[in-house]
């Protein structure tokens, strides 16, 4: 069985001084780069946003940052700017491994909806092909490192349970926005037939 290490989003903009800083991001840097190198495939994503993307609170005339508001239907947290195309913040930190990431796949290029998932907006009206990728090279169970644990992670991690996939999220190998909140969704990823290891 292929064993696939999905390492999400380890941008400039989610790592201490970036414009969506999670704290505690760059300790798992050393951890991921670590553990890549026993892993059969590995692949990561990156946050690339058009600069007037739906999820910021900038394109919100009143938003305030954090807030909840609705983007597609969908409700929607009120981000700061991150990840635009093509500026520093959205490049993969110069301090991971990439020698084995064999594939990168963008998400969130659509300003109209917003993407958590390493595999489809949150709509899941557009798929960002990494399942297929996945499945021909033969992965049945992947792994997801990387940020944040309760957004992208999370999201990638119950979409490969939902594909069919074995998943696991590697706790040493992720950090939280909110981890109190992590704490207590992290269970439910238990319940759907995930691990964490």
């Amino acid at each position: 069985m292929t064993t696939a290490l999905i390492i999400v989003d380890m941008q400039n903009d989610f790592l201490p001084g970036g414009a969506l800083a999670v704290a505690g991001g760059d300790e798992i840097i050393d951890e991921i780069n670590r553990i890549s190198k026993a892993y059969d495939l590995v692949v990561a994503t990156q946050d690339w946003h058009p600069h007037n993307h739906g999820s910021f609170a900038s394109q919100h005339e009143g938003a305030r940052l954090y807030e909840m508001g609705v983007l597609a239907g969908m409700p929607q947290v009120m981000w700061p700017d991150h990840c635009v195309q093509g500026t520093f913040g959205a490049d993969l930190t110069k301090h991971l491994d990439q020698e084995r990431v064999e594939a990168i796949f963008r998400k969130g290029t659509d300003a109209k909806i917003d993407s958590y998932s390493a595999f489809f907006d949150n709509g899941h009206l557009k798929a960002t092909g990494l399942a297929g990728y996945l499945q021909g090279r033969g992965v049945a169970d992947v792994h997801i490192a990387g940020l944040a644990a309760d957004f992208c992670v999370w999201y990638t991690a119950q979409d490969a349970i939902a594909l069919g996939f074995e998943a696991a999220i590697l706790l040493d190998a992720t950090r939280a926005i909110d981890p109190v909140g992590f704490d207590k969704i992290k269970h439910k990823f238990v319940d759907l037939g995930g691990r964490l290891i």
